[in-house]
């Protein structure tokens, strides 16, 4: 007589969690965390909010005998010094949330993959807003920029800016294993684009092919839109597409980083 055996029961499989519409709750309450966490930097903050300031006040006095060529330049380096800046500070802090086993933690919990870049976006948001209205305050009223246009359309081109240097550097922060590598991809990803947006010689006077390598890349028109506030009384037909297609840029590398965000870190 056989022995009846006791029957097996399967193992459970794990079922991938579903995808999460985007949440303005979890995503202000991501926001408020990582606004929270940094307020306990203050080295963070001061390279955020001083350094655009203190290079922009260093340029015009190496430029103190030729008040024209800081005119010339000081609006460009207005939205390159924010990109810069929170390009490496949105770089790192997220690079560090990755391997700290914060995101992953996160992750865990009742939050989208779109609820944490969403929040992390808003929160630095927040921070460029007030880095572009110290930064563009500064040049305009205390060092004398001299722009024909609005100073607020030049403090629009800065916040675009920074927001897209914030897109960037949570993107690249994907694909970093450590702090010195985020800081390694600034030659990678800033410094090209510093070369071909325009600021050093104008574009058209490039070689073809870099011509057409800087027609695609976003730094190019946040340059070309602060030069049409430089020369333009009213809002131009070209100032509005250059404005567009740098929020556009921000918002697609957005989505990149969202896509390239895992539930488990190395």
């Amino acid at each position: 007589m056989t022995t009846p055996t006791a029957p097996t029961t399967a193992a459970p499989t794990l079922t991938p969690a579903p995808t999460r519409p985007l949440s303005l709750s979890r995503t202000t309450a991501t926001a408020t965390r990582v606004l929270r966490q940094l307020s306990h930097d203050p080295r963070t903050i001061a390279l955020l909010m001083l350094i655009p300031c203190v290079m922009l006040f260093l340029l015009r006095y190496v430029f103190d005998g030729s008040p024209r060529t800081f005119d010339n330049i000081g609006a460009s380096l207005l939205g390159i010094f924010p990109l810069i800046t929170m390009f490496l500070v949105t770089s790192i802090a997220t690079l560090r949330e990755r391997t700290s086993g914060t995101l992953e933690r996160l992750l865990a919990l009742p939050l989208g993959k779109g609820d944490l870049i969403a929040g992390y976006a808003l929160a630095f948001g927040v921070l460029a807003i007030v880095q572009s209205a110290l930064a563009t305050g500064l040049a305009v009223w205390f060092l004398g920029l001299d722009v024909t246009g609005s100073p607020w359309l030049l403090l629009l081109v800065a916040l675009l800016d920074a927001l897209l240097g914030t897109a960037l550097g949570l993107f690249v922060s994907a694909f970093a294993a450590s702090e010195f590598q985020a800081v390694q991809f600034m030659p990678a990803v800033i410094f090209p684009q510093l070369l071909l947006c325009g600021l050093f010689t104008p574009r058209d006077n490039m070689h073809p092919a870099l011509e057409a390598v800087s027609d695609v890349l976003p730094m190019s028109y946040a340059v070309d839109g602060m030069n049409e506030v430089l020369r333009h009384t009213d809002m131009t037909t070209a100032f509005v597409r250059d404005a567009l297609i740098v929020a556009g840029c921000a918002l697609l590398v957005l989505t990149l980083g969202a896509a390239t965000l895992k539930r488990r870190t190395a």
